[in-house]
């Protein structure tokens, strides 16, 4: 069934822009005028963010205006969740991230959970250090289709392997697909350790996490 378009210019502007108040008044505006959590996702976030990502790989955003932009999508999620939950609309697929362990750089790692939040994705945000066990906890607790580790330092790369090994291991690796991404990784490193994909940037990691998991289109 096709969703009724709304103008939701305004909520787009305020995330792009990264006015926090003015973006959850526009979510609000749009929720009490009857728009589906799920068209507010599809329609305003979504779009808004991949904008917010095209600015940034132009050159005319820089990471600030990134954080302010994922804040501002952050600040949407708080009443979008529970409303999601009643409503029983499914995400496209649940997502882990984490910075690996020794590793306490996360804008990185905020902004991709932003990005793939506004794409319809249920992100678990594990933090920074993590563990390998903590990983394959947080797959075994719940159904997880993909797990996103992220490192800012080539120290803290090999942690990256160490995950992937603590997978298979604990004999759970087929089950989800594994992206990395990071200011030291590279796709050839990537593919060394044994992962599913690798993003070079927030904004490509939405694309990349659909492709991991076919929902396309």
């Amino acid at each position: 069934m096709e969703l009724p378009v709304h103008d939701l210019s305004a909520l787009q502007k305020a995330v792009i822009e990264g006015e926090v108040s003015a973006a959850v008044s526009a979510a609000q505006g749009a929720l009490d005028a009857g728009v589906l959590p799920v068209e507010l996702i599809g329609q305003g976030i979504g779009p808004a963010m991949a904008e917010v990502g095209k600015l940034f790989e132009e050159g005319e955003y820089f990471v600030p205006e990134l954080l302010m932009a994922a804040r501002a999508t952050k600040e949407i999620f708080v009443i979008l969740r529970p409303l999601l939950a009643q409503s029983g609309e499914e995400p496209m697929a649940h997502v882990v991230l984490g910075t690996v362990q020794g590793d306490l750089h996360d804008i990185g790692k905020n902004l991709v959970a932003a990005m793939l939040e506004g794409g319809g994705f249920e992100v678990t945000d594990l933090g920074v250090d993590v563990p390998p066990e903590k990983f394959v906890e947080a797959v075994k607790k719940k159904p997880v289709q993909i797990v996103g580790l992220s490192a800012l330092l080539t120290t803290t790369m090999p942690a990256m392997k160490n995950t992937i090994e603590a997978f298979r291991t604990a004999g759970i690796r087929d089950q989800v697909k594994i992206m990395v991404g990071g200011a030291p990784v590279t796709r050839s490193y990537a593919e060394s350790i044994g992962a599913d994909g690798y993003s070079e940037t927030a904004a490509a990691s939405v694309e990349l996490a659909r492709q991991l998991t076919g929902t396309l289109g």
